[in-house]
């Protein structure tokens, strides 16, 4: 397919979802919670830091949450940072205009508060030490953010379906494992709206499977074999993703278990029966895929599992 042909299946493709977009923009607003970041927050545990207000330096002791979750946090929180990036990203795939545009904008409104309320919960509660968030930030920003699927529509909207997903489970699990209810009471709430949001694009794409099968199934399998959380970018993100995969809170396991599986299943992928040629071959690939990622993630999960024996062995 030439770039002229690729242009116009990508505009007819749009402009024949509109109307999905529009309907699920419709029930998005109707079941989605306002909330305000400022109630999730302890303030009144918060106490000025050093510098010109002459307060307390920060100091590891000062943290009340597990160290695992400290990682989790930073990762979270700078993955959110980069939002301008997305939007950018987001907004080149959507447009601006239409329900398309206003589904960019009510997103991006949404994604913010998470990072508003994740910031303030860090800096108030001393969770994580804020000269190097903030030094981490800027690195990560000014490194910016370009989308591995680049502007293709199907590719960008398979994207989001599974990394919103991801993105929720990681935020719901680092408060499980923080120590804090507080921690957990507010990252359940940024995973509820992770999750709408999930579903929003989830049934984007199942829309866009019922219109162009083959097509949008390639654009599937490139994106789950290709996969990588948009926080990528991250200084130290590789050691801290090994820490946050050992604590349980994001491994290969739970990106097979509860983020791949749980789309597929739902898209219906492999119950099609209007796949043909390319399309065809492309669900074969993913179908090798998953059970080639099924068997890493038991591996990962044996050996995590004799490492902490052997540590508790030595402990004991």
């Amino acid at each position: 397919m030439s770039v002229t042909s690729e242009n116009k299946f990508q505009t007819g493709l749009m402009l024949e979802l509109e109307p999905v977009v529009a309907k699920e923009l419709d029930r998005h607003l109707a079941i989605a919670k306002e909330w305000f970041p400022h109630q999730y927050v302890p303030w009144s545990i918060g106490r000025d830091y050093d510098g010109p207000m002459e307060g307390e330096a920060w100091s590891v002791e000062q943290s009340q949450v597990s160290p695992e979750s400290r990682d989790s946090l930073i990762v979270n929180l700078l993955t959110e940072d980069n939002l301008p990036g997305y939007h950018r990203a987001i907004a080149s795939v959507f447009g601006r205009d239409g329900a398309w545009g206003t589904w960019v904008n009510r997103w991006t409104a949404e994604e913010n508060r998470h990072g508003i309320v994740i910031r303030d919960y860090l800096t108030v509660t001393r969770a994580v030490d804020p000269i190097a968030l903030e030094r981490a930030r800027m690195h990560h920003m000014e490194a910016g953010y370009e989308a591995t699927h680049g502007t293709e529509f199907l590719h960008g909207a398979a994207y989001v379906s599974f990394q919103e997903l991801a993105t929720r489970v990681a935020h719901r699990n680092t408060g499980k494992v923080s120590g804090d209810p507080v921690c957990e009471r507010m990252l359940s709430r940024v995973a509820a709206d992770e999750n709408l949001h999930m579903i929003f694009y989830r049934n984007l794409i199942g829309a866009a499977l019922e219109v162009a099968p083959n097509e949008t199934m390639r654009a599937i399998t490139e994106v789950v074999t290709q996969f990588e959380m948009p926080g990528t970018s991250i200084d130290g993100f590789m050691r801290k993703s090994v820490v946050i995969a050992n604590a349980g809170i994001y491994d290969l396991r739970l990106h097979h278990d509860d983020v791949l599986v749980p789309v597929l299943r739902k898209l219906g992928v492999f119950d099609r029966t209007d796949l043909t040629g390319d399309g065809a071959k492309a669900r074969d690939e993913l179908g090798q895929f998953m059970e080639q990622l099924d068997a890493a993630a038991t591996k990962f999960e044996t050996r995590r599992e004799e490492r902490r024996a052997r540590k508790a062995a030595r402990q004991g």
